[in-house]
């Protein structure tokens, strides 16, 4: 059984706890290299906004609910 390095992990605790719900969820698309944050399952964004530093800042009405953050392994 292979061991995760667990320090690396805990260093996402303060991310954590200060997000909106205090709850996050994560996955990466390899193929697409973009890192999908969401603070709210189920979430239906109304909206949506592009960043200068190519991140996508999802909305549901006025609450944030996640991003998408484009080249993801170049960051």
């Amino acid at each position: 059984m292979a061991i995760a390095n667990v320090q690396e992990y805990l260093k996402l605790l303060p991310v954590v706890k200060q997000s909106p719900q205090g709850s996050l969820w994560s996955s990466y698309d390899a193929e697409a290299d973009v890192l999908y944050i969401n603070f709210k399952k189920p979430s239906h964004a109304t909206d949506s906004e592009l960043t200068d530093d190519d991140v996508i800042i999802r909305y549901e009405g006025d609450e944030i609910i996640g991003f998408a953050i484009l080249h993801a392994s170049q960051r």
